[in-house]
């Protein structure tokens, strides 16, 4: 049984008056003309005492995985890239691991909704269903708010939003169940053995994948076009009601222009850690990058950095060496 994550959970006495105190007021000295004024006490406030909890553990954290080093130093607990045409593994770090993967699982939604071929005209609406009893997240999406499923799609891929995603689960034929069926036998089909869902958005800890497996989730996913398109799109509008919502992608390196990706998806919650998984192309290769459990808010972005640059560098390098010792002289 897997642990769950650790938890963790004055009175300021008033001054006694002095016993010489006068009764009455001071009178004022005088010094040199100037008239000296007693001084003011002001009275200090009771300290508020502030209940920080502490926060909490990720999986890979209980489980000790950050303790691996690799020679790259990432800050990822669990990292894999993989050339995609030759399924050569080009650097991996605790691929074994099994552990919470977020958003990473609109991915799995995404691609159901897309193989089922539903409408993406059709009208869908936000009910209070959607709203998130797991993490008590918010959404710009309040229920009542009616976008087509192309749009929902949309903003579940490119802005990770949940309401959205779960919205695109409830409505699909037969219901979420059925949906989330659909999700564990694609996994089933894909041959992603260490992979379970048991909703669409990512928020339960109980979606759990391994980098391989997810590796084989980009491929799969990396067929589609649409997908594509609106996992690296880098901003959306959508009309709700009278307003226009602007939403921005997850992926702060869609934004930069600075990468070549075909396609993305970005994930958090405290149990999994910052995740990551991208389709992109660089030093002449079609990589698939898988990046779990990263500590720090920023610190999946710098590990993507070094892994391009390890890439670009290093690699072409071993790759010479190695085929000189197979050749020979």
């Amino acid at each position: 049984m897997q642990p769950s994550p650790a938890e963790a959970a004055s009175k300021s006495s008033k001054p006694a008056k002095s016993a010489t105190a006068s009764k009455k007021p001071a009178k004022s000295a005088v010094v040199r003309g100037k008239s000296l004024r007693p001084t003011k006490v002001v009275a200090k406030r009771k300290a508020t005492v502030v209940d920080v909890q502490p926060a909490r553990l990720s999986f890979g954290q209980l489980y000790g995985l950050h303790k691996a080093e690799d020679p790259l130093e990432l800050k990822s607990s669990v990292a894999l890239v993989l050339d995609q045409d030759t399924n050569e593994v080009l650097f991996s770090k605790n691929p074994q691991a099994v552990l919470p993967i977020a958003s990473i699982t609109k991915l799995m939604t995404a691609l159901v909704v897309a193989e089922a071929q539903l409408p993406l005209d059709e009208t869908l609406t936000i009910t209070q269903d959607d709203v998130d009893t797991e993490k008590h997240s918010g959404s710009r999406l309040a229920v009542g708010t009616q976008l087509t499923r192309g749009e929902m799609l949309h903003l579940a891929l490119m802005s990770s939003e949940n309401r959205a995603a779960h919205a695109l689960g409830r409505h699909y034929p037969g219901g979420l169940s059925a949906f989330v069926s659909a999700m564990n036998l694609k996994a089933h089909q894909l041959g992603m053995n260490d992979t379970r869902y048991v909703e669409p958005t990512g928020l339960s800890s109980s979606n759990q994948s391994s980098a391989h497996d997810l590796a084989e989730l980009v491929k799969e996913a990396s067929k589609h076009d649409l997908i594509r398109q609106l996992s690296t799109s880098p901003e959306h509008q959508v009309e709700v009601g009278s307003r226009l919502l602007q939403f921005r992608n997850s992926n702060g390196l869609v934004r930069s222009g600075s990468w070549d990706i075909g396609l993305q998806k970005t994930g958090y919650i405290s149990e999994a850690g910052r995740c990551l998984v991208m389709q992109a192309q660089f030093a002449g290769r079609k990589l698939i990058m898988v990046l779990l459990d990263s500590a720090g808010k920023y610190s999946r972005i710098g590990d993507a950095e070094r892994i391009r640059k390890w890439v670009s560098t290093e690699v072409p390098h071993l790759a010479t060496a190695v085929n000189a010792v197979k050749t020979g002289p």
